[in-house]
């Protein structure tokens, strides 16, 4: 279980992250809502141990994040940062095998066994085709594949995602976060996403944390936190939530006639 406690994060004097309590349990997918500098990505990089907390703490399964070393860090929580920039030259597999590198050796060669955990990584995420293909040649979609391969390949129990849909059509919106919601069930990982789309952390998320000025202001299932007076609040224009006609998910509507 990953465990947040009192958490408050600061840039010099100004306060970002004030005094967040989460419990994110295994094969549980958490989305993070909220404005634009709301905290959202500054929560994702404080649980990965990239930046340090002001107060408070991030455990997993009882060990302090903080106490831990580069590698074993790595070993127990793959980022899929937003925008990241992939080497154009490189291939798809020697893109994922990056993710090994807790692992390997003194002289940081990756064995035979390493590059299998990487074809099977690039096999969960049906990208094994593009295994010899360089990363300057793929789509959004595909390349977004391949970084969460390269995340599955250091094992880790959790998995934390920064808006990986954005910049992605439909189409590729919905077959990454089908994915990853599978990962979760069957890996068995404790799944912390970002997301802007109201209605795909509705569809795909177990809970959603709702952050207002670095402040959890709603934490629940997509029913109990997407309310529209809710949403009206925090992101400031009226909308309309319906229940969805074939899944049991709110449907968030936009109030065009406000416009």
């Amino acid at each position: 279980m990953l465990k947040i406690q009192n958490l408050s994060v600061s840039y010099g004097s100004r306060s970002v992250l004030k005094n967040i309590n989460l419990e994110i349990k295994k094969g549980e997918m958490l989305a993070l809502l909220g404005p634009n500098g709301s905290g959202k990505s500054t929560l994702l990089r404080t649980i990965s141990g990239i930046l340090p907390s002001t107060t408070g703490s991030v455990s997993l399964a009882g060990r302090l994040i903080s106490g831990l070393g580069p590698a074993e860090r790595a070993r127990q929580i793959a980022v899929v940062p937003q925008g990241a920039q992939l080497p154009p030259a490189f291939t798809a597999l020697e893109t994922v095998l990056f993710g090994r590198t807790p692992y390997l050796n003194f002289l940081g060669q990756a064995c035979s066994a390493d590059q299998e955990i990487a074809r099977r990584a690039l096999e969960k995420v049906d990208a094994l085709s593009l295994a010899d293909r360089l990363m300057g040649e793929l789509s959004g979609g595909e390349q977004q594949r391949v970084l969460l391969a390269r995340a599955l390949t250091q094992m880790a129990p959790i998995l934390l995602l920064d808006e990986p849909t954005t910049h992605l059509d439909l189409q590729h919106q919905m077959s990454l976060l089908t994915l990853v919601r599978k990962l979760a069930l069957e890996e068995n990982l404790t799944v912390v996403i970002a997301l802007h789309d109201l209605n795909l952390a509705a569809r795909y998320a177990d809970r959603i944390a709702l952050l207002v000025n670095g402040q959890i202001k709603a934490l629940g299932t997509a029913k109990q936190v997407l309310r529209a007076d809710v949403i009206a609040e925090v992101y400031r224009w009226p909308v309309k939530v319906i229940d969805h006609p074939f899944l049991d998910a709110p449907l968030i509507l936009p109030d065009a006639m406000n416009g």
